[in-house]
């Protein structure tokens, strides 16, 4: 029972930290990173043009997901029910 309790705890622990957001400043950091790793040196125009284009993909993405759920919201089918009922005589 207790091993259950701990368990279903670390569970949602897990759940609750993946749904983080993060500060502008530690995005830019990881983008850094990320520019880096693909081989960009620092304080370049290419490192700058690395940094714009994961930021617009981010944004892209952002507004595809949006659309993505408006269109799911407002044409969904609409369903028209008309109950008949029949009495037996």
């Amino acid at each position: 029972m207790r091993v259950s309790i701990v368990l279903g705890a670390v569970a949602t622990m897990l759940a609750l930290s993946s749904c983080q957001t993060l500060s502008p400043e530690e995005r830019r950091a990881r983008d850094e990173t990320t520019c880096r790793g693909y081989g960009f040196r620092p304080n370049t125009d290419q490192m700058a043009g690395c940094l714009l284009d994961l930021d617009l993909d981010r944004r892209a993405d952002a507004r595809a997901w949006q659309a993505q759920s408006s269109r799911d919201m407002f044409y969904r089918p609409v369903v028209v029910e008309r109950r008949i009922i029949v009495q037996n005589r």
